[in-house]
């Protein structure tokens, strides 16, 4: 039996226009778990979700959902994927329920098996309570909840989710969180973010598009090599001259950026810090701040297109 990779992505390109969104872009992804979708706004994350979905047909190149053609069956491409966009697309004057019904016969589930599909998704999202509260009278963690919910109802083997937690308080976004990992137990979910700290909570691996060119797509284990802290910022009372505080162990480089505080440059060795306390205890510097530093997601992306430039 011939066995597909869940999504495959060829040379896919879109121009709007004159200008091109994206521009020659490969990634697979086969197995699953949650993939990571990373770039600025503007990046061409939208665009490729879009093609992905069936909502945008792509200028060149093709895309494979579980080894089927989005452009050549479209339609059996569509029953593999659920997507969530960044505004829940929910009828507010729908009850819980009514939506869910509505967006089953959408997915084209067989009327006998609609009910028993409800009440398991209702109840994977945490639902089931607000199932005949009309959704205009739900919380933005709720409304979420039950946009998750459509994308799902289906059983598809591919969720896609952009920006899932955007504009919910801590405590909803923590539950969304929960409920992703859930789903992704048993099905591949694509998460679209250009924050960061949301793509290092919640994925293995990562993709990211900058400039509509892939620039990364490999595990988050090695996109972290790229965000290794680089810098210390230290501040003693009694301050050292900038000579004694180069000497330390470890350190490449030193800038002096007031009267009593440095920024230190150093290879990523955190037992560097180590060597700072000891220094400024031996020699009565009276150490008051040291803060580790890490690469900003503007400077990833600056040398991550740096390095794809190079090859």
């Amino acid at each position: 039996m011939a066995t597909h990779q869940i999504v495959e992505i060829k040379n896919l390109s879109h121009r709007y226009a004159t200008a091109w969104a994206i521009r020659d872009i490969n990634f697979e992804i086969n197995k699953k778990g949650i993939y990571g979708l990373l770039g600025s706004n503007g990046a061409g994350k939208s665009t490729t979700m879009n093609i992905l979905c069936g909502v945008l047909n792509q200028t060149e190149g093709s895309v494979y959902i579980n080894g089927i053609n989005t452009n050549e069956s479209p339609i059996d491409a569509k029953r593999q994927i659920g997507f969530l966009p960044q505004v829940a697309p929910l009828y507010l004057d729908l009850t819980t329920y009514e939506y869910l019904l509505y967006c089953a016969r959408l997915r084209d589930i067989k009327e006998a098996a609609i009910p028993p599909s409800l009440e398991e998704v209702m109840e994977k999202c945490g639902i089931v309570h607000v199932r005949n509260r009309l959704l205009k009278n739900l919380s933005g963690g709720y409304r979420q909840r039950v946009g998750i919910a459509q994308a799902i109802v289906h059983k598809p083997k591919v969720v896609i989710l952009d920006e899932p937690t955007n504009g919910l308080d801590p405590v909803q976004i923590v539950e969304v969180r929960n409920l992703i990992k859930e789903i992704a137990q048993d099905r591949t979910v694509i998460l679209s973010s250009h924050i960061l700290s949301e793509i290092q909570v919640l994925c293995e691996d990562i993709i990211m598009i900058e400039q509509g060119r892939l620039v990364f797509s490999d595990s988050m284990e090695a996109f972290n090599n790229y965000i290794a802290p680089q810098s210390l910022l230290v501040e003693f009372e009694n301050a050292p001259d900038l000579e004694s505080v180069a000497a330390i162990k470890g350190i490449n480089r030193v800038e002096q950026l007031g009267i009593k505080s440095y920024r230190v440059f150093f290879d990523g060795d955190k037992s560097v810090c180590e060597g700072i306390v000891k220094e400024s205890v031996g020699k009565g510097w009276r150490l008051t701040e040291l803060t580790v530093e890490k690469n900003s997601v503007d400077e990833i992306f600056r040398q991550l297109t740096k390095n794809t430039a190079n090859n």
